[in-house]
């Protein structure tokens, strides 16, 4: 990604040196590593600065930044209107919503799976009861896709209900349907792609950022037959059907300045290094023209909240 200059969110070179304190995050455990890191690197730009995370489910976020119990709230999916809504009744104002990162929901299979592709029905009739994607039967054995494994029985693993990753499935993969009971849930994306890793005839879904060379990533297949692979390409685009926007959400009143390590946090997420950063880690960083759309869109929030403080 080429370097581009971008405008600063009123960090000036007097004001680094004070940037100091503890910054609090509640959130996703998706974003966990990106949050780390990210902290990390604030501290050895500023060594007073010192990152505080709970990463205990995107589902958190909203509840935390309602109740004023952090500032910070990453989640993996946007936040839902009544989250939303919750969030206005208490404060009176709107969450400040950034976009970070690009990332994709992925299925995977064992390494040495025969399973290349699914298309949408067949991956809502594997995971559903209620098939709300258009399959007529439920798919519980490879034999139904004219597979023949050691164990015919499909068994299934996934994101616990606190997740973000968890919801969005259900959104997108599911076509908002239920989950079938028998589907063992995880706190974490790691841990479903161990499962599927120890387990031949399972199938699962995590995050792009957690594939391993233990298990392989299903392409989906649309309905003219062609195959769409996650790739950063595809993701950035949206080609991919079941990419994703990675957020990071802030109690910002209005008229109040961002606090320093706020400031200097999100400088850093939205600059070149922190996007490098998202690379490392296996996410997808913004494309420049993302990049600067949301940093004027944070600095047109800024100036509004100025121009009318107090107003919601």
């Amino acid at each position: 990604m080429a370097l581009v200059m971008l405008p600063t969110l009123g960090m000036t070179d007097e004001g680094v040196g004070d940037v100091a304190g503890n910054l609090g995050a509640v959130g996703s455990d998706t974003l966990a590593s990106l949050m780390l890191r990210w902290g990390e690197r604030l501290a050895e730009q500023h060594p007073g600065v010192r990152l505080q995370l709970l990463a205990s489910g995107s589902a958190s976020a909203p509840a935390a930044l309602a109740a004023g119990t952090t500032r910070l709230g990453p989640m993996s999916r946007p936040m839902r209107v009544e989250e939303r809504q919750e969030f206005i009744d208490r404060h009176g104002y709107p969450p400040l919503e950034i976009e970070v990162a690009r990332d994709a929901l992925v299925v995977v299979v064992h390494r040495h799976h025969p399973l290349e592709a699914l298309s949408a029905e067949q991956l809502d009739a594997i995971f559903s009861t209620t098939r709300e994607c258009g399959a007529e039967t439920p798919i519980t054995r490879w034999s139904q896709l004219g597979l023949t494994l050691p164990a015919d029985r499909i068994v299934l693993h996934g994101r616990n209900v606190a997740s973000g990753t968890h919801g969005l499935f259900r959104e997108v993969a599911l076509c908002g349907g239920d989950y079938r009971v028998r589907v063992n849930e995880h706190m974490g994306s790691a841990a479903v792609v161990a499962a599927v890793a120890a387990e031949p005839s399972s199938i699962g879904y995590t995050g792009m950022n957690h594939l391993t060379a233990s298990v392989k990533a299903l392409a989906r297949k649309d309905e003219q037959g062609q195959l769409h692979t996650p790739s950063p390409e595809s993701v950035r685009s949206g080609e991919y059907p079941m990419a994703r926007g990675l957020y990071l959400y802030v109690n910002l009143p209005p008229g109040q300045p961002l606090p320093a390590p706020e400031r200097a946090f999100i400088e850093l997420t939205l600059s070149p290094e922190g996007q490098q950063i998202v690379r490392e880690l296996g996410f997808v960083p913004l494309s420049d023209a993302q990049l600067d759309e949301e940093r004027h869109a944070l600095l047109e929030r800024l100036r509004d909240d100025a121009d009318h403080p107090g107003g919601g």
